[in-house]
């Protein structure tokens, strides 16, 4: 090679070397950019979707329902071309850009398997539900002191002052309950509970003497402004996106804030395929990346790698980093990646109607429901199965597109649809699944997606420990909503295949032994000192709370560190 070609090839590598390669933009991607960059480093964030902006693409959030092609509803093509988006309420007119291509991504299922994807800039940080909720060490422990999976090798002390900073960056409102096992947190005001729920709320206080509760979710919506984001305006349209900022996500909240020390490069269209490792240093040198639109292959090069293309992807990023050193690919050594597959198992639940609040009705579209923390298996309440669940739901009344069996089509109709329904209230339990080895994912050799690529086969299933528990969500709601003077109650247990829940979490899980995990304390690949999971793969167990909070300060934590260790030579 001539010396001009060298010195060329010398100048491509600098232009394309950066101190940290953050793989992924959502939740756990946005937060790893935002505490990098913040702390000096110069990072590339590698999107492997489309790029997707604040205020300009939120293409439908100031619609009228009435100005929608289909009303809202999904067609017959797009039915036939995203049919896992179908199998549940995840369909909708204003937000089927943000999922997917199902036929240019497609995954195997061995069992059912839901798996919902959004690959563009942000993630599903755009399209998730906001509960947000810390653990405790009722959760961090449970796995060391019943011999499920491995010990958490961190505990709730670990990870407190790191909930504490996410907190106050994000914006989460909630109430402050003073329950151990659901520790409160660094809150703005709370919503409001309506009339329905704050007597339903009273009345479970009282019928089990203080052991359950019901109050407001704590959630990532903001009921006071914070810098550069107003207070939410109760549209309760989040996921179409959110002009004023009212509530977290990568792009209202911590791609702002990374873009703002101008270290922060953003590349959208970017696959990446695998890590680049140096045997001789037993680090990774950094990252190959097959361009979404040209099919070109790059490289880039840095110091440290964060994979945060969420819990599956991350895993199938170092699923392909194989190498005759671990042909099972990067962290592998243990035998433990792709196992241990998680989720919450949910599509089940009670719902009623109550009497006696006609002259009582709702103000604004409240984008938060209520919360039941959970109490099985906690102090002496004790279960014939593991662990436990909370419940999420709401009281409203029925508006004008209510079904009136009685009435006919006419004046007498049309009259009865200008006064509000009657009030309802009803919940859906959130299980935890506990993480069994058997529930795995692996690369399926014989099917390849758009761009030649393997794709994900889904090994998963509910085991008996979950069975057990979805009778007692049931037949526990019910009896709560009895006890509260609930009439006419139903209930339904649509049956659950993991993923569904949207909580995939495990595959690349914490420990404290690299025999038996994939990752450190720190988040660090065993194997790989530079390179750190902190998304939904790095859990060790799944708890029954919403897991965005904890991988945000498990992010903001691992990031501290790495940069630390940076400092220190130490990587």
């Amino acid at each position: 090679m001539s010396a001009d070609s060298t010195n060329l090839n010398n100048k491509a590598k600098a232009q394309n070397t950066f101190d940290a390669i953050v793989i992924g933009s959502g939740i756990s991607g946005g937060w790893a950019a935002k505490e990098l960059t913040e702390k000096g480093l110069k990072v590339l964030m590698l999107e492997r979707g489309r790029n997707f902006e604040h205020l300009k693409d939120y293409k439908t959030t100031s619609k009228n329902p009435w100005e929608f092609e289909h009303r809202g509803k999904t067609t017959a093509k797009q039915k036939e071309d995203y049919p896992v988006i179908h199998r549940g309420w995840a369909a909708s007119e204003p937000v089927m850009d943000s999922w997917v291509n199902e036929k240019d991504a497609p995954y195997t299922e061995v069992k059912p398997f839901t798996w919902w994807r959004s690959y563009q800039l942000g993630g599903r940080s755009i399209l998730w539900g906001r509960q947000s909720y810390r653990w405790s060490d009722l959760d961090f422990e449970a796995n060391g002191k019943e011999g499920v999976g491995v010990d958490w090798p961190i505990r709730y002390q670990d990870l407190a002052p790191w909930y504490d900073h996410v907190e106050k960056f994000a914006g989460i409102s909630g109430s402050k309950e003073g329950l151990a096992h659901l520790p409160d947190g660094q809150f703005l005001p709370p919503m409001d509970l309506n009339c329905v729920e704050k007597d339903v709320a009273a009345r479970i206080k009282a019928q089990y003497k203080g052991e359950r509760h019901l109050f407001i979710g704590r959630v990532a919506n903001l009921t006071a402004a914070i810098e550069g984001r107003t207070n939410c305006q109760f549209r309760n349209r989040c996921w179409e996106g959110c002009p004023f900022g009212g509530y977290f996500s990568t792009q209202s909240s911590t791609l702002p804030a990374a873009m703002k020390t101008g270290n922060l490069t953003v590349r959208p269209f970017s696959i990446v395929t695998k890590l680049i490792y140096d045997k001789d240093t037993k680090k990774a040198k950094g990252v190959v990346v097959l361009d979404a639109e040209t099919n070109q292959t790059y490289e880039y090069f840095s110091k440290i790698v964060f994979v945060n293309a969420s819990a599956l992807n991350s895993t199938w990023v170092l699923f392909n980093t194989a190498s005759d050193i671990w042909p099972g690919g990067l962290g592998s050594s243990s035998g433990e990646l792709g196992h241990n597959v998680m989720d919450h198992h949910y599509n089940l639940g009670a719902s009623g109607q109550v009497e006696g609040y006609e002259d009582k009705y709702i103000f604004g579209r409240r984008p938060n429901g209520f919360y039941i923390p959970r109490f099985a298996n906690v102090g002496n309440d004790k279960r014939d199965f593991l662990r436990g669940f909370g419940y999420q739901g709401g009281a409203s009344r029925s508006g004008w597109s209510r079904d009136v069996a009685e009435l006919s089509i006419g004046a007498d109709f049309k009259e009865a649809l200008t006064e509000p329904g009657g009030w309802s209230i009803g919940a859906t339990g959130f299980g935890e699944i506990l993480p069994y080895h058997e529930n795995k994912i692996t690369l399926d050799a014989n099917k390849k997606d758009k761009w030649g690529l393997p794709v994900l086969s889904m090994d998963c299933e509910l085991k008996e420990n979950e069975l057990k528990m979805r009778k007692a969500i049931v037949e526990e709601l019910k009896a709560m909503l009895e006890t509260s003077g609930v009439k006419k109650i139903n209930t339904w247990d649509n049956g659950h295949a993991i993923g569904h829940g949207i909580h995939e979490m495990g595959t690349a899980r914490m420990g404290k032994d690299p025999k038996t995990s994939v990752l450190n304390a720190n988040n660090q690949v065993w194997d790989a000192k530079n390179v750190f999971v902190t998304d939904g793969a790095c859990m060790a167990s799944s708890a029954c709370q919403n897991p965005s909070l904890t991988y945000m300060a498990l992010t903001a934590r691992a990031a501290s560190f790495a940069v630390d260790e940076l400092k220190k030579g130490n990587l």
